[in-house]
């Protein structure tokens, strides 16, 4: 019951919030208007800028800032106890993570669409834009890269998953089609059938059809399955981020929203079903608060908060809210619900993932057997595992931080998630294939999606730097998806045995700036949105804590990754060169861009920014 109560109590706290907080918010500090013409009506070109139902914008806004951040994050986050981050999942959410995915929407929507970047160079100064637009670009990069082979790591691991989540593509066309031709007409009914089709795909992908790419070490690119997947994925980015949003990224992510809260909604019944019986215990599966973390893991303040990113609060998301958000929202009173409560329904992904990597991993593991069943793991005696023996057969007290990969991550939620479906009288294969179907899905929506945002931060700085050839979507997007396929594919340091390492290494060795660089772009975002209420003479005194923490934390974390004696990249025992070069300029131009806010600051209030140019005349 323990388990159930906490899991009812985060929930109510994330419904208590949406109703006060947030209307409040959206009430009395931006003053959403109903009667105002958003920018997809005022700019609408049926490519990019569309007005959409309010369900549809959505069902895009939710599963693309719902990657696997909020299920890697947590999944790590729990080594330091899963009390910490519980508090931090849910606090950071309502309090940061919520008030910043809304006023990067809300400001995009009162600025014809642009991105948060852009607007940055009318409300802060004006070499700000530029500042913004480059830190953008470089932390796009690696999110492209890293996600790339995530998701294609995900593919690797779970075979089952890979034709439910490409089957969705050809369908999502044609609903988009379907519904294109006939203005108006009702998307829920084809997305419905749609839903079957994709869980149908998890039965034949489970026991008939997995989609494995089998290894060649004689070809070592192309035979491995890594390269191939990430090669496939970024065709299809290129493809989402050039076609029209009706076609493509609008109906797969409704199908892939509804197809994700149908597994959410098996999560919440299969945790109540698993807690009211008592096998789900979360206070007998795993510390609130650790003894002792993993050798080699960095101290939890400020660590925690930078693990954590997604499922509290991410920079990532306003590239979201003022990309391709803002330019489908059809009214801007749908900006709460969307971005307020999608962020908040993240948080609430989150909680279950701290709860299935702890409570559901501590109901026993299961280990596949060569007939496709699952036997539960037993000990030396021949006992099953359960509570925090079997919790430790994922998070071993005695491993070092390094050790636990994506595989860990992700495998442990996978185990949890499916110990509660099977609480549900699931079979223990359809399970795990649903909840790796999830976490796919979640991935796959974030990457598309984040090239199509790479392509309005490239064609920006095309038109800031008078390149105009970049200015093109086409180019734009191709050099957004060969950097990023450059990067994700590069083999990484020899390993220290001898040798070569794989291709699709190297890519990986940027995922430890992701973090920190991610949450500075979210303190520097909700900078944006404090200057905006600033020049209008609204409240403000709401956003000076989660500004300060989203500043302040992030650059010490970046610092003690840098200049850390044993493991840092500039005065470790072993530097990285790399990550200390990218590291060190994001920090110098993070630093640069708040100097330049101090600036201005005194002088902004009640000041407006200068308006915007008068459609058909070019920006200065």
């Amino acid at each position: 019951m323990f388990t159930l109560g906490v899991a009812l109590a985060s929930f109510v706290g994330f419904i208590v919030a949406y109703n006060t907080y947030g209307r409040w918010l959206a009430q009395k500090v931006f003053r959403l208007d109903p009667a105002a013409v958003p920018p997809s009506r005022e700019l609408q070109d049926d490519v990019d800028f569309v007005p959409t139902r309010r369900s549809i914008v959505f069902g895009h806004h939710f599963t693309s800032i719902a990657g696997t951040g909020p299920i890697v994050g947590p999944a790590i986050a729990v080594f330091w106890g899963w009390l910490p981050a519980l508090l931090w999942v849910v606090l950071g959410s309502i309090f940061v993570g919520a008030v910043h995915d809304f006023g990067a929407l809300v400001v995009s929507l009162r600025s014809r669409g642009q991105t948060v970047g852009d607007v940055a160079g009318r409300m802060i100064a004006p070499r700000t834009k530029l500042l913004f637009l480059a830190i953008l670009f470089f932390a796009l990069t690696v999110v492209l890269a890293v996600f790339g082979l995530v998701v294609a790591s995900i593919f690797k691991m779970y075979p089952q998953s890979v034709l439910s989540v490409w089957i969705a593509m050809p369908i999502a066309v044609a609903i988009g089609l379907y519904t294109h031709r006939r203005p108006g007409g009702e998307l829920l009914w084809p997305s419905l059938i749609a839903l079957v089709v994709v869980y149908a795909a998890v039965i034949v992908g489970c026991d008939w059809l997995p989609l494995a790419i089998p290894a060649n070490p004689d070809l070592p690119f192309w035979g491995n399955p890594t390269i191939v997947w990430t090669l496939l994925l970024f065709v299809y980015c290129y493809l989402a981020s050039v076609l029209p949003v009706w076609l493509l990224l609008q109906p797969r992510d409704f199908i892939n929203s509804q197809q994700l809260m149908v597994a959410l909604v098996l999560l919440v019944v299969g945790l109540g079903v698993a807690g009211l019986q008592g096998t789900a215990d979360l206070a007998a599966s795993a510390p609130a608060l650790a003894d002792r973390a993993p050798d080699g893991a960095p101290p939890i303040w400020p660590f925690l908060f930078i693990t954590i990113a997604c499922g509290a609060v991410s920079g990532f998301h306003c590239l979201v809210s003022s990309g391709t958000t803002s330019k489908q929202v059809a009214n801007e009173t749908d900006a709460q619900s969307i971005a307020y409560g999608g962020m908040l329904l993240e948080g609430a992904l989150a909680v279950l993932v701290i709860l299935a990597c702890c409570a559901g991993v501590g109901m026993g593991r299961f280990d596949r057997q060569a007939d496709g069943s699952y036997l539960a793991r037993t000990d030396a005696s021949g006992a099953a595992l359960a509570g925090q023996a079997a919790w430790e057969t994922r998070y071993n007290p005695q491993a070092t931080w390094g050790s636990f990969g994506l595989g860990d991550t992700v495998g442990a939620f996978v185990d949890g998630g499916a110990n509660f479906l099977g609480a549900l009288g699931i079979p223990m294969r359809y399970a795990i294939g649903v909840i790796a179907v999830l976490v796919a899905c979640f991935a796959a929506t974030t990457l598309d999606t984040a090239t199509r945002l790479q392509r309005y931060v490239i064609q920006e700085m095309a038109g800031e730097l008078r390149i105009s050839p970049l200015t093109n979507k086409y180019v734009a997007t191709g050099l957004a998806v060969g950097l990023a396929l450059a990067l994700a594919t590069m083999r990484g340091p020899a390993p220290a045995g001898g040798g070569q390492a794989d291709y699709g290494t190297g890519g990986l060795l940027l995922w430890p700036l992701f973090g920190a660089t991610n949450q500075l772009l979210a303190g520097m975002a909700l900078l944006v949105t404090a200057f905006y209420l600033w020049r209008r003479g609204r409240p403000v005194w709401f956003l000076a804590i989660p500004v300060l923490l989203m500043i302040v934390t992030p650059a010490w974390a970046l610092a003690y990754q840098m200049f850390n004696s044993d493991t840092g990249w500039v005065s470790g025992e072993k530097p990285n060169l790399l990550l200390a070069g990218i590291g060190g300029v994001t920090m110098l131009l993070q630093v640069w861009m708040v100097i330049e806010a101090i600036i201005a600051w005194p002088g902004a209030k009640q000041v407006l920014e200068q308006a915007l140019p008068p459609l058909g005349e070019p920006s200065a």
